[in-house]
């Protein structure tokens, strides 16, 4: 039988036949066939949802679907036998034989449709996906902006030193948060959660009080001097600090007397507690300019013996806010209280009060034997929130009251950076507060400690109005001399508002001026007042007090002749003293002050003992090194040379190393420059 193949016409009036309808059975395993080469193409497509694929895991996957779908659609081309691949063209006769079910327009039909069908679920399924992994993506992003994102804060750099980044939170706003969203969710990468921005430093503002360095006056004008006494320490340790950062501190933080009192000069102590004072007085050339000469004067005060120091009820106000947390602050006052501890006597009360966002007892009047117990109270503090100092301070006060010691010292020791920025922040009204508690017979010391945050400025308002001390803790080391080697001078008063006054000679004077006391200066007439506050000594202190002087007749002054004023001459009858010495103190318990009175003479007529003279040389080089910290217009030809020289050559004993570590401060101080 001839076979002649099927030309175009024919194959087209073939295909355009309505086919039969396929039985159940035959609709079933071609539909089944369908879904099995569905499914097959889908799963590569589902996996690459679930994974984050590789490039590698991408052209794996794109080979497998192309495959499969390859030999899918080479079953539903209609020009194609399902059943025979070969070469030869298709037979018209062989064709028209064959069952219906094995005819490829009807498989390829019924093939085309299930597909169809199919294609269209696959896509309303896809588009459901995508709605819901938007909606989930709009989720989450919008859960993201309603919290605060961390910020990384660029700092500028200020005065050649090294910018810092902090990390702060703030909250985002609504329209910032409508702004943000829509491009998170149309960023194809993770959301961004940090954002750098400007803001100023936080590593200086440091706030010291601003004050004028001390101007030469005429002795024919304002003979007399007079200021509060003060042996705070606070502006050495600051500056200390300062230069072994590598930087020179600003000219505010350093308080010449500050500076000076640091050290422990051996001044002969006085024998009496009745008259807890010895004043010592020498005239020596000027260093740093050539005519002129320096009054020294040093004060020594009664030291305590063990037997007659009286109990303590002692109240540590701590800040614990956020501002604490960085180890040279709270981490240092822990190991600080647990240091003063071990100077107390059993039958001492400690409590503990702190402070953060709001105030709070950490520990009742305890006895110092139950250490375990206080120390245990310490330990679990943690730094967080802001800063309700005035609040925390009320609340020391409460705690010194309710357990107040009429025979002993009640005393509240503060230690923080003085960053007061909830309740009442001004310094006048905490002036007021602590000055009506002083009254009472409740005294506050106060222990800063950190940079960047550091109140200067807030800590000597409260010390100086508190009677008591303000001292910088930059070390532990230094931790150890205030409340460990020095414990005795910083709990236990032997005086109070100490003055000191002094008249000058306009017949041997000509000009004076005083080196440092600038923010302790008081009026003339407050020197007999004794309701004018003033300084706090303590067992065993000693206070330094320098003048220069430009004698009469040295052409070695500053201040032009008068036009009008007769000019100095020496009286011969009353020519032997340069100044007149006069100090005012009051014991702990009393009201009414007494009076110690010391010539300050021309010509010594006693030898001075090498020791002490030692001492004074030496006092004299670290009030030549904070003129010369500080710019000081009188600072004339010294150097940070001759400082050293000076400093070397009468360090003496230095038990503890603090004078070998001056020098070495203004090695760097040079250096820094």
């Amino acid at each position: 039988m001839n076979k002649t193949p099927m030309n175009e016409d024919d194959l087209k009036q073939l295909l355009q036949q309505q086919p039969p309808a396929p039985d159940a059975e035959t609709k079933a395993r071609h539909m089944a066939a369908a879904m099995a080469a569905f499914s097959a193409q889908q799963k590569p497509e589902v996996e690459n949802l679930s994974t984050v694929a590789t490039p590698a895991n991408e052209t794996c996957a794109s080979e497998k679907k192309s495959n499969i779908l390859q030999g899918f659609f080479q079953r539903l081309r209609l020009t194609r036998d399902t059943n025979h691949h070969g070469t030869k063209p298709m037979n018209t006769s062989s064709f028209e034989q064959r069952p219906f079910w094995q005819k490829p327009a009807l498989i390829s039909g019924i093939a085309a449709s299930s597909l169809a069908v199919l294609a269209g679920l696959t896509f309303m399924q896809h588009l459901m996906i995508n709605s819901d992994q938007e909606e989930l993506a709009a989720r989450i992003a919008e859960q993201s902006l309603s919290k605060t994102v961390p910020l990384i804060v660029q700092e500028p750099a200020a005065e050649a030193s090294v910018s810092l980044q902090r990390v702060e939170k703030i909250a985002i706003s609504p329209k910032m948060k409508a702004e943000v969203q829509p491009m998170a969710l149309a960023a194809p990468a993770p959301m961004v959660e940090e954002i750098i921005v400007n803001q100023p430093s936080q590593e200086f503002r440091d706030r010291f009080e601003d004050f004028k360095e001390n101007s030469v006056i005429a002795t024919s004008e304002n003979p007399v001097s007079t200021f509060s006494i003060d042996v705070d320490t606070a502006s050495y340790s600051f500056v200390r600090r300062m230069l072994n950062n590598g930087q020179l501190p600003e000219k505010d933080a350093v308080r010449t007397e500050e500076m000076i009192n640091y050290f422990d000069y051996a001044y002969p102590l006085p024998r009496d507690k009745k008259t807890p004072f010895v004043t010592y007085t020498s005239v020596i050339d000027s260093p740093w300019k050539a005519g002129n000469k320096l009054i020294h004067i040093g004060i020594q005060g009664y030291q305590l013996a063990a037997s007659e120091i009286p109990q303590s009820n002692l109240v540590f106000l701590l800040d614990v806010s956020g501002s604490m947390d960085e180890p040279s602050k709270l981490p240092l006052v822990k190991q600080s209280m647990s240091l003063l501890l071990d100077t107390l006597k059993p039958d001492d009360t400690i409590a503990i009060a702190v402070y953060a966002g709001a105030a709070g007892t950490v520990l009742e009047p305890t006895k110092v034997k139950e250490k375990s117990k206080i120390l245990a109270a310490l330990n679990n503090l943690q730094a967080g929130g802001s800063t309700a100092g005035a609040e925390g301070i009320a609340l020391a006060y409460q705690l010194a009251e309710a357990n107040f010691n009429a025979k002993g010292v009640n005393r509240i020791i503060l230690a923080t950076d003085g960053d007061f920025n909830v309740g009442q922040t001004g310094d006048e009204q905490l002036q007021d507060f602590v000055e009506r508690k002083r009254e009472k017979g409740i005294y506050l010391s106060v222990l800063g400690f950190g940079q960047g945050n550091y109140q200067d400025a807030m800590m000597q308002t409260l010390a100086q109005n508190g009677n008591g001390t303000a001292a910088y803790i930059d070390t532990l080391s230094e931790a150890q001399k205030v409340l460990v080697t020095e414990a005795t001078s910083t709990l236990f008063p032997i005086a109070k508002d100490v003055k000191i006054q002094v008249e000058f000679n306009p017949n041997t004077v000509k000009e004076y001026r005083l080196i440092g006391y600038e923010t302790r200066a008081l009026n003339r007439e407050d020197f007999s007042n004794d309701k004018v506050d003033a300084g706090e000594i303590g067992a065993g202190q000693r206070v330094t007090a320098i003048y220069e002087i430009t004698p009469v007749g040295a052409q070695s002054g500053l201040l032009e002749d008068s036009r009008y004023q007769p000019k100095n001459k020496v009286d011969a009858s009353n020519s032997s003293e340069y100044a007149f010495l006069r100090l005012r103190y009051k014991l702990p318990s009393e009201t009414k002050s007494n009076l110690i009175e010391t010539p300050i003479a021309v010509a010594r007529k006693v030898k001075i003992n090498a020791e002490y003279q030692q001492e004074v040389n030496f006092s004299i080089a670290v009030a030549g090194f904070a003129q010369l910290l500080k710019g000081s217009n009188y600072a004339g030809n010294f150097t940070y040379d001759k400082v050293i020289e000076l400093a070397q050559a009468n360090k003496g004993k230095d038990e503890y190393g603090y004078r070998t570590e001056f020098v070495q401060l203004v090695r760097k101080a040079k250096v820094a420059q």
